[in-house]
């Protein structure tokens, strides 16, 4: 037999209608105290907005030890479950869920099927639809925005103006924010970081503590990873790999198979030889460099 979700909260009289202008919400109050975690809610206590104790189809809208307060809302067919809590102004709507440990807060928003469980926060103006899943210690914070079937967990960070869509992942301890993005099937993982104007997309992968930054690109199979700068204007694509302490910058290309590892500072351009050369040592950099003058 399946447990019913006993609801702890219940409606007031007061009410409110929602910012599109047609929803109508009510304040709640707890009817039971509520402790998780977080702390204890006496019985009694006034809460946030939601549309309804239960959705249409009979599901509990707020339960478990889940709580919604100051001048937060939930509507739709949106839940918030577990130890999960809801408040400032934030709002959950459409069939997003949020549970187990999260916080949602500031001025956020979760909407769509997205869902934001673990321990994870979403705060500050950050947006998570789509079917996107924030989990884990992951946070999503000032105006980034986490959309489509995109993911960030573990202890990911995702804020500034960042964007991750698609059906990227940002995971372990890697961050991206400034006005980044990551999108397509790109990963960005370990302690890596994607930060400026900089752009990780098509099947990308950015990791160790490898950084891309500035308006530097890395796409297509591109693998970036271990100490290795990405930064300038700089490209990194095709099947190209850059590893080590390799530094690429400026207006530099590292496309075709290339590797440039190593203690390497590539900021030439160069958009032939490079695709066919491996750079390992700074004096084949040098030999290249030479070539490169006498051509």
């Amino acid at each position: 037999m399946k447990k019913e979700n006993k609801m702890k909260i219940e409606l007031t009289k007061k009410s409110k209608i929602d910012t599109d202008g047609i929803t109508k919400l009510f304040q709640i109050r707890a009817k039971v105290n509520i402790e998780n975690k977080f702390g204890l809610i006496k019985k009694g206590t006034i809460g946030g907005w939601v549309e309804s104790l239960k959705l249409k189809n009979g599901n509990a809208r707020v339960y478990g030890d889940a709580w919604v307060y100051g001048n937060a809302m939930v509507s739709g067919d949106a839940m918030v479950f577990g130890d999960a809590r809801v408040y400032d102004n934030a709002r959950v709507y459409g069939n997003a869920m949020v549970s187990g440990d999260a916080m949602v807060f500031g001025d956020a928003r979760v909407y769509d099927n997205a869902r934001v469980y673990g321990d994870a926060r979403v705060y500050d103006n950050a947006w998570v639809s789509g079917d996107a899943r924030v989990s884990g210690d992951a946070m999503v914070f000032g105006d980034a925005m986490v959309y489509d079937n995109a993911r960030v967990y573990d202890n990911a960070r995702v804020y500034d103006n960042a964007r991750v869509y698609d059906n990227a992942r940002v995971y372990d301890n890697a961050k991206v924010y400034g006005d980044a993005r990551v999108y397509d099937n790109a990963w960005v993982s370990g302690d890596a970081m994607v930060s400026g104007d900089a752009m990780v997309y098509g099947n990308a992968w950015v990791y160790g503590n490898a950084r891309v930054y500035d308006n530097a690109r890395v796409y297509d199979n591109a693998r970036v990873s271990g100490n290795a700068m990405v930064s300038g204007d700089a490209m990194v694509y095709d099947n190209a790999m850059v590893f080590g302490d390799a530094r690429v910058y400026d207006n530099a290309m590292v496309y075709g198979n290339a590797w440039v590892s190593g203690r390497i500072n590539l900021k030439i351009s160069c958009n032939f030889e490079i695709s066919r050369i491996t750079i390992d040592t700074k004096e084949k950099l040098q030999k290249l460099k030479s070539f490169l003058d006498n051509f």
